[in-house]
């Protein structure tokens, strides 16, 4: 059975950092593309950052780029997200997401992020 379950969530002031962790179980991770979605209250889930172990660069979205830092440990089968000059624009649920291919993905149950003063 697959589980993700992130962690590192919080309450930060603008201009501020947080590292997001996702812990995957039950999948081989070196060969799904892990991710990382934030959806905010009324909108979409959108992905923000993404990686795969085949020695493609990074994937990021413009509204993140230069800010946020994706990583994974394949060993420990751990996903992070540096997350650096937070806005309040950044406030959001992350989700954690495991895909292989054209399957189905997996999705965490999320992280709160709260950006504000």
């Amino acid at each position: 059975q697959v589980h993700l379950v992130e962690s590192g969530g919080g309450l930060v002031q603008p201009g501020g950092s947080l590292t997001l962790s996702c812990a995957a179980s039950g999948i081989t991770f070196g060969q799904y593309y892990m991710s990382w979605s934030p959806q905010a209250p009324g909108e979409e889930r959108y992905l923000v950052a993404g990686i795969s172990s085949v020695g493609a660069p990074p994937f990021y979205d413009h509204s993140v780029k230069g800010r946020f830092t994706i990583s994974s440990d394949d060993v420990d089968k751990m996903l992070y997200l540096q997350m650096n000059n937070l806005n309040p624009s950044d406030t959001a649920v992350y989700y954690c997401q495991a895909k292989f291919g054209l399957d189905s993905p997996y999705w965490g149950q999320g992280t709160q992020v709260t950006v504000s003063t």
